[in-house]
C-alpha cells in the first residue's frame, strides 16, 4: 500500500503544501481536536500546523488506507487519478471531520458525487489566491519549477463555525 513518502510519489503527487495555505484557515482548523495531516510529503505540514498551536499526528511511513488516526483530517493529499478517489472514499469510510485541499474540479467528478454522505454536508473555503505548491525532488524543494496552474479549494466536511455552503477569503 503506499505510504505517500516522498520517494513513493508520482511526478504529479510531489508538491507540498506552502504554510501560507494552512495560516489561510487556521481559525476554521478546530483547535479542541487532534488532527491527523495524513500525507506526509517531506514533513514541513504537519510542523506549521503544530507551530500554529494545533495537536497533530503527522507521522513518516503512516498509511493513510491502513490506519485511523486523530478526530479530524487535515491534509493536502496526493492528487492523481489512480489515488485521489480512494483518498476519498477512504475518508468516507472513516467517517470523521476533514478539511482537505484539492483541486477546485474534483467536485464535479463522478467518483466525487458518489460519495452520499459528502452529497449535501461538504463546505467549501475558497483561498484569496491560488496556493502556491512547491515541487519535492529527490526529497528537496526544487525552487526553479513553478506552481501546478490549477486552483484548489478547502473542501471540509463536519467543521463547526462554517456558517455558509461557501466561504470566501479574503
Amino acid at each position: 500500500m503506499a505510504t505517500f513518502h516522498p520517494t513513493t510519489f508520482t511526478a504529479y503527487d510531489d508538491w507540498m503544501t506552502p504554510d501560507s495555505a494552512w495560516d489561510n484557515i487556521k481559525q476554521y482548523i478546530p483547535k479542541d481536536k487532534i488532527i491527523w495531516e495524513a500525507f506526509y510529503g517531506n514533513g514541513t505540514s504537519g510542523t506549521h500546523l503544530k507551530k500554529l498551536g494545533f495537536n497533530v499526528i503527522h507521522e513518516d511511513n503512516l498509511d493513510f488506507f491502513e490506519n485511523n488516526r486523530g478526530e479530524i483530517v487535515v491534509s493536502n493529499p496526493p492528487y492523481s487519478r489512480d489515488l485521489l478517489p480512494r483518498v476519498l472514499k477512504r475518508l468516507h469510510e472513516l467517517d470523521k471531520p476533514f478539511i482537505m485541499i484539492m483541486p477546485c474540479s474534483k467536485i464535479c467528478t463522478k467518483y466525487f458525487q458518489e460519495l452520499k454522505k459528502f452529497k449535501n454536508e461538504i463546505k467549501i473555503i475558497i483561498p484569496p489566491n491560488r496556493i502556491k505548491f512547491k515541487k519535492l525532488v529527490n526529497g528537496e524543494i526544487d525552487t526553479t519549477k513553478n506552481s501546478p496552474n490549477f486552483d484548489c479549494f478547502y473542501y471540509c466536511w463536519k467543521i463547526d463555525g462554517l456558517e455558509r455552503d461557501i466561504t470566501w477569503l479574503t
